[in-house]
Formats: structure tokens, C-alpha cells, sequence
């Protein structure tokens, strides 16, 4: 026996190593055959090659296998296209007695998604010897039992399958016993012995008996049990069973301790010889899950069937009086399939995600669907709830394809979760439910979108560079890169330079800044354009307007156009002593470049020589008498006028009016020119005497003796004028009209305006008009009538020597 079993042990071995696999290509399917109990990393099938694939297309397709048990046996080499052993299989523990016995798997291929079907057949290797249930049969035989009596064995039990199985039954040579060997519907064999010589208990009361049992596997394999006889007093009848076969079918969910059949024999014979008792013979496993009562026949359920493991047993009975005669019979024991199975839901491909741009048709996932039940209680639909935009496609065996049934919007909805429900037909149906969360990715579809078309701004001018103006803000509903918004400036100009000298944008915050200080004067309105762009690729974006206004800001004082302030000269209005009250003398004309309130101008005196003669309109600026002017009133008259805006803070000019209330040149030359002279030397004695407290006393006679020159010198020119031939014709000033409302300007003058960027440093010039009706006195005293009246003064200076 050991040397069988050595032999059995290297023959296996050499099965191991060499494979024998049989590819059918059929419809999309192969076929492998290995022997079981390989070890792991074996080669066992190239799928590359028998299905046609290239070995990069199962790399690129992430290529994987989906086995329906849990025990992966085998696993796929992707690089090599190459199907290998993963872990050792055991075909008694896959299939039990089930031939051919066999597995199958599919391979799935993704981008575009493939399936194929694989079916791996387990060959049985001879691993097993034939052993039976006890190490000793005891048989009890009367001495009368008749020759040909029968006597049923204990079978032997060898899981393995095919040739490899129990072949035949052997005994050891005697003279009273021989053995027969029978074989049942599922090819099983069991042996019986026959008594074919009577026994004589005075001669031998026991015997002792060797039975072999031999499977058909290389190299052979057996298996022995003893069987001791002991021989009794006669014993004429054996029990016989009521029926040479029972029958019985019991649903696979019935409960334990049920009684499913019950058997019964009778023995002829009387008393003790009568008594009967029941067993099972000959049981090839020893978990068999019933059992039957010694005494009553009954056969009750002490452990779990499953049809979809066995669906029916054979049972061998035996009815056994006191003395060990025996009767046989059979019970077939069908186990009746129940919808005890839920089906299964399997993700068998599932990446949880899925973009928005996905036409209706693509595939979101590949799920298979197991029910280990049979018939109707095996078959399955799978749905989904119908207010989803997807449905369900049947695909292969088992397998069902979950695709898109309308266009997706991540904007809309993000996030879907799926119901899976698979329910069988059975009665009543069972169902499972499979719940998974399929995210809609996003794609740059929307572009930014401004809270406002139109912004706008109101900005202080000669406000500081850099100060922030406003804050615009877009919104995109994509998401991640494709939502994030950069701000920029469009390019454009202003007053002929690049908009991004005056603004900038910040990219991030959409905060504008103003880059200088701003000119109400200059630009009271800057319109610049905006755009926000996101991340996307290609990036998408929208734009706006936005309006700057700037405020304004007092920071211009105003400027008195009339009478003009002039360095060289003094400029004197003429009033005659005959005016009356009301007589207008003249009207101090200001502007202010500023706008609003800030431009609104009011006219004030400031100082007068007699306040009481002059007033000045705070609207209008014309200076006015205010009582009959008299023989007391001094000859010059100053006034002071101070025009101030309407700012906050306000700001202010002030002009000096030189009036001449005299009714001749003569009077008015006179008293100008001692005005002129007194000034000139005041402010000259106050330069020299300044000069003099700084300097030593050697300067100061050096000093001296300047100021003395330039007394003499300015005297004799004084002189010159004084004695000229030419007489000095008064010439009195018309009176002013305001019929237009433009206070005391005439109605033609001369402006010469020369704008810079900065408004306070503007340049205005006046003409005069050829008829003002000035006096001007010089600093030597002499008078200078202005344009067209000097000719006329000489004319009629002419016609007077004449």
C-alpha cells in the first residue's frame, strides 16, 4: 500500500507540472482544462492569443477578471496576456462528485468596454485512496442462513470522480464467502457478499475476512477494512422491507428534526427472532444529514440540504433481525428547490463618475447579477427608479449595462444616487438592493457671469494713487479650474494714453485702483471695460462698463478776469463828482474753474478809503455808489474786493480797485502821480533802511550816495513830463449798461486762454476793449491812454496848440 501510494504521489506530481488545456473559441468564449491542486503561478491559459487581443490593448483597457465566487483561483497577467494559477484548487472541495467540474469568469476590457467569457474545467488528479467509514465490519450469521444469502457492505468513499474514482472491490479468498459488485444510476459501486457455502458454528463460529477497495487512478490506489463474522444459531427468516424502493421529495428549507419518510420490513419469524432493527449501509460521506430511528424506520432531517449543492440522495437501507439476517432496500431522498436566494448585484465595472458632455448611450458602469436559485427562482430583472436619466441595457450572461439615457448638467445636478433593485420570479420573488453615488464632473461650459452689466463709481479728483475705487464681482456656476475668475482691464485709451496708465484690476479680488490723481477739470468721466475670464481650457469670459465719475473738489481759488492787476502801471476807474447814487463804477469780473458749488462766486468789500461811497454786488460784483458823491471825497479812493466760491473749505482772491473821483485829467494825473511817488519811495526807503540796519557803516555811505542818485535821476525825468507841450486832456468814462446781465463788461473783449494739465496754473490774458474807460498812471506819474484813444487824445491834443 505505501508503495501505491509513493507512486500516486510522483504521478501527481508530474500532472502538476505538465498542462494539458483545451481552448473552444465559440461565440466570444474559450475554454481551459487544467488538473486541480497546481501551484500558484502556473500557467494555465494565453487569453491574448486564443482571443485575438493584443497584449497593450488588455494594459490600455485596465483589463481584469470577474469571478462570480469568491475564491479567486486563477489571476491575469496583464503584461504577458497570460491566465495563472492564483491559489491552489481543490476539486472535491469546488465540486464534490459534481463532473466535469468547472468555473467560469469573464475578462472585462474598458475604453471601449469588452467582455469575454472564460470557462476553466477542473480535471481530477488521483489524490485520494478509497477509504471506508469504519476500520472493522462486524457481521453476525446464523448458522442456518442458506447459501446465497446476501450480505450488503459498507461502501468505500473516494471523492475523487471519473477513473480516478472507486473502480472495484476485492476479498480475501475463502471458502464460504464470495463478493459481487453492483453500480447505481450515478455510477457508484458498492459490493455485496455472498454466502455460497453454509457455515457451521461447531466447526468456526467467526471468521475473519479482508476487503480491498481499488480505484482506477495511475498509480492505483486502495483502501482495506476487516470484516469479522461471527456465526450465530439458526435464524430462518430475514426481515423484508414493504417496498423494494422509497421515494420521498422535501423542500430544500424544511427544518431540522422534520421527519420525511419513514420505512418499514417485517420478519416472518416469532418473539426475539421477529425484532427488527433499521440502518443506513454503506453511506459514502459521513455528514450525510439524515438519519433513521433503530426501532421505528423513521428518517428525519439532522442537517442543512441545499439543492443548489445536491439535489437528491441515495440511500441504502437495511432491516436487521437479532440474529443479523438482514433485508435491503433504497431511498431516493429529492431535494425540492424554495426561492431561499436574494440575488446578488456586483459592480463589475464602476468608476463613480461620469462628465456632464456624456452623449445619452455611455455607459456608466457594467453590474453583474447572481442568483444561486434554479428555474424561475434563479431569474432576474434589475431596474432603476425612473426619474433618473439612465436606464437599464441586458448584456451578456448575468451582466446588465448602466448608460446614460438623456444629456447631463452639472450645474443642474452634481450628484446622482442610483437605486439598484434585482428582483427574481420567484414565488414569493426576493429582491436586493444595491445603492451607488455616481458625481457628474464638471466641463468649462458657462461663462463668468458680472452681478452687474454697468458699474459706476464716484471718485474724489486729487485723490491719492493707488486708492481703491470699487470692487466688481462675477460668479461662474462651473466648478474647480473652470470657476476660477481672473479680472482684467480691456485694452482702451484715455485722452489718447492706455487706460492701464489711470486703472488697474486686481486679478483675484476684482478690486479696481485708480494709478494717479484724477482731474475733475481735466476728465469729469472715465468709461473703461472690464472682463472676467475663467480657468477653464479654453477659458470662457464676459464683460461690463464701468463708469468713474470724479467729484469734484475745490481746489481751484478764483480768478478775477476785471480789472487786471498789472505790475507796470496803476489802473484807476474815473468817477465824476456829479454821479448820482447807484452810479455803477465799474464790475469785477472772476471765474472759477471748479464746478457746482465750488464755482458759485461771491463779491465782497473787502477795504474801501470810504466805505460809505462804495459798494459791491454779492451776486454780481459791480461796484456802486451809495450816496451823492461831494466836494469832501477825497480824489483816490481804493477798494479792496475779495471774491470767494462756495467750497468747503472756501477759497478766495482779492483785487484792488483804484477809483478817481475827480472831473478832470489834471486833478486825477496830480493825484496819482503823488500816490505813485510816495509809494515808489516808501517802499524804497523801507528796502534801504533794511538794507542799511544789515550792513556796516561803510556800506552805509555807500547807500547814501545811491539813493541820492536815484532821487535826482527820477526827478529830472518827472520834470521832462511835466514841461511837455502836450496838453493832458481828461476824458471821463461812460457810463456802464447791463442790458444783457453780464454785470459792467462791455460786450467785445479779448481773451487769451492757455490751459495746462494742472487748472491752477492756467493763463488768462485780457484785451481791454479800444473804449475802456481807464486811466492809467505809470510810476513816473505820466498818463498812457490804452489802444485807439491815445490817437484820438493826440488829435485833439493837436487841434488844441493849433
Amino acid at each position: 500500500m505505501d508503495t501505491l501510494k509513493s507512486k500516486g504521489t510522483s504521478w501527481g506530481w508530474r500532472v502538476s507540472i505538465f498542462l494539458f488545456c483545451v481552448v473552444a473559441a465559440v461565440s466570444g468564449q474559450i475554454r481551459y482544462s487544467i488538473p486541480e491542486e497546481m501551484r500558484k503561478g502556473l500557467f494555465v491559459g494565453d487569453v491574448a492569443k486564443d482571443l485575438g487581443l493584443d497584449v497593450k490593448r488588455l494594459v490600455s483597457g485596465r483589463a481584469r477578471l470577474a469571478i462570480d465566487d469568491d475564491n479567486q483561483y486563477v489571476a491575469l497577467n496583464q503584461n504577458k496576456g497570460h491566465i495563472v494559477v492564483n491559489e491552489r484548487i481543490d476539486r472535491e472541495k469546488l465540486c464534490a462528485k459534481k463532473s466535469p467540474c468547472s468555473f467560469s469568469l469573464e475578462i472585462v476590457l474598458e475604453d471601449p468596454l469588452e467582455l469575454f467569457s472564460i470557462t476553466i474545467e477542473i480535471q481530477d488528479v488521483n489524490d485520494h485512496a478509497p477509504a471506508f467509514p469504519k476500520k472493522e465490519i462486524n457481521l453476525e450469521i446464523s448458522e442456518s442462513t442458506p447459501t446465497g444469502t446476501v450480505f450488503l457492505l459498507d461502501s468505500a468513499a473516494d471523492p475523487d470522480v471519473g477513473i480516478n474514482s472507486l473502480q472495484s472491490y476485492s476479498l480475501k479468498a475463502n471458502e464460504h464467502f464470495v463478493l459481487k459488485q453492483h453500480a447505481r444510476a450515478d455510477g457508484s459501486k458498492y459490493a455485496e457478499m455472498i454466502l455460497q457455502s453454509g457455515l457451521d458454528r461447531e466447526k468456526q463460529s467467526e471468521h475473519t475476512l479482508i476487503l480491498t477497495a481499488v480505484d482506477g487512478g495511475e498509480p492505483q490506489r486502495s483502501g482495506t477494512v476487516r470484516i469479522h463474522v461471527s456465526v450465530l444459531d439458526a435464524n430462518d427468516n430475514a426481515p423484508v422491507f414493504t417496498q423494494s424502493l422509497y421515494k420521498v421529495s422535501v423542500l430544500e428549507n424544511v427544518l431540522r428534526g422534520t421527519v420525511i419518510a419513514k420505512v418499514s420490513a417485517i420478519d416472518a419469524d416469532q418473539g426475539y427472532n421477529g425484532n427488527v432493527t433499521y440502518s443506513f449501509t454503506h453511506l459514502e460521506d459521513s455528514s450525510c444529514p439524515f438519519e433513521i430511528n433503530p426501532y421505528t424506520g423513521e428518517v428525519k432531517l439532522t442537517g442543512d440540504i441545499d439543492y443548489e449543492v445536491l439535489p437528491n440522495y441515495e440511500i441504502n437501507l437495511q432491516a436487521k433481525d437479532p440474529w443479523g439476517v438482514m433485508g435491503a432496500s433504497k431511498l431516493i431522498i429529492e431535494i425540492a428547490d424554495v426561492n431561499d436566494n436574494s440575488p446578488v448585484i456586483t459592480m463589475a465595472s464602476y468608476s463613480g463618475r461620469i462628465s456632464e458632455d456624456s452623449t445619452p448611450g455611455t455607459v456608466v458602469a457594467l453590474i453583474s447579477v447572481q442568483d444561486k436559485d434554479s428555474g424561475k427562482n434563479g431569474q432576474v430583472q434589475l431596474n432603476i427608479d425612473e426619474n433618473l436619466p439612465f436606464k437599464i441595457k441586458s448584456s451578456l450572461r448575468n451582466y446588465y449595462a448602466l448608460v446614460t439615457e438623456q444629456s447631463l448638467d452639472r450645474e443642474k445636478r452634481s450628484k446622482y444616487s442610483i437605486t439598484l433593485t434585482a428582483t427574481d420570479e420567484g414565488l414569493p420573488a426576493l429582491s436586493s438592493i444595491k445603492t451607488v453615488v455616481l458625481d457628474v464632473t464638471d466641463i468649462n461650459d458657462n461663462a463668468p457671469t458680472f452681478s452687474q452689466s454697468v458699474y459706476s463709481t464716484r471718485v474724489m479728483e486729487n485723490n491719492p494713487p493707488g486708492v481703491e475705487m470699487l470692487q466688481i464681482h462675477a460668479t461662474d456656476p462651473d466648478q474647480g479650474q473652470n470657476a476660477r475668475i481672473s479680472y482684467l482691464l480691456i485694452d482702451g485709451e484715455v485722452n489718447g494714453n492706455p487706460v492701464s496708465t489711470y486703472f488697474s484690476i486686481d486679478t483675484e479680488s476684482g478690486v479696481i485702483h485708480s494709478l494717479r490723481s484724477l482731474d475733475y477739470e481735466q476728465v469729469k468721466e472715465y468709461k473703461i471695460r472690464v472682463k472676467a475670464q475663467d480657468g477653464g481650457s479654453p477659458p470662457i469670459s464676459s464683460n461690463a462698463t464701468v463708469i468713474v465719475h470724479v467729484q469734484d473738489q475745490n481746489d481751484n481759488p478764483p480768478q478775477v478776469l476785471y480789472p487786471v492787476q498789472t505790475g507796470g502801471s496803476l489802473v484807476a476807474e474815473m468817477v465824476p463828482r456829479s454821479a448820482d447814487v447807484g452810479y455803477l463804477v465799474t464790475k469785477v469780473v472772476a471765474v472759477d474753474v471748479d464746478s457746482g458749488q465750488n464755482a458759485w462766486l461771491s463779491y465782497k468789500l473787502q477795504k474801501a478809503t470810504d466805505r460809505a461811497l462804495f459798494e459791491v454786488g454779492l451776486q454780481n460784483g459791480e461796484i456802486r455808489t451809495i450816496r451823492q458823491v461831494t466836494d469832501k471825497d477825497a480824489v483816490k479812493q481804493r477798494l479792496t474786493v475779495i471774491v470767494e466760491d462756495n467750497g468747503q473749505p472756501s477759497r478766495s482772491a482779492t483785487v484792488i480797485v483804484n477809483v478817481a473821483v475827480a472831473d478832470s485829467f489834471p486833478e486825477v494825473l496830480s493825484e496819482f502821480t503823488d500816490f505813485t511817488h510816495d509809494k515808489e519811495y516808501n517802499d524804497n526807503l523801507t528796502f534801504y533802511l533794511v538794507l542799511a540796519l544789515a550792513v556796516v557803516s561803510f556800506l552805509f555811505i555807500t547807500c547814501l550816495v545811491v539813493i541820492i542818485s536815484v532821487k535826482i535821476y527820477r526827478w529830472r525825468q518827472s520834470r521832462i513830463l511835466y514841461h511837455s507841450n502836450l496838453p493832458v486832456i481828461p476824458y471821463y468814462p461812460p457810463r456802464y449798461s447791463d442790458t444783457l446781465g453780464t454785470g459792467t463788461l462791455q460786450h467785445v473783449y479779448n481773451y487769451e486762454v492757455c490751459r495746462t494739465t494742472d487748472s491752477r496754473k492756467s493763463d488768462i490774458k485780457y484785451m481791454p476793449p479800444m473804449s475802456q474807460s481807464l486811466v492809467s498812471v505809470d510810476d513816473a506819474g505820466t498818463e498812457t491812454l490804452q489802444n485807439g484813444e491815445q490817437s484820438s487824445a493826440v488829435s485833439r491834443m493837436s487841434t488844441l496848440v493849433s
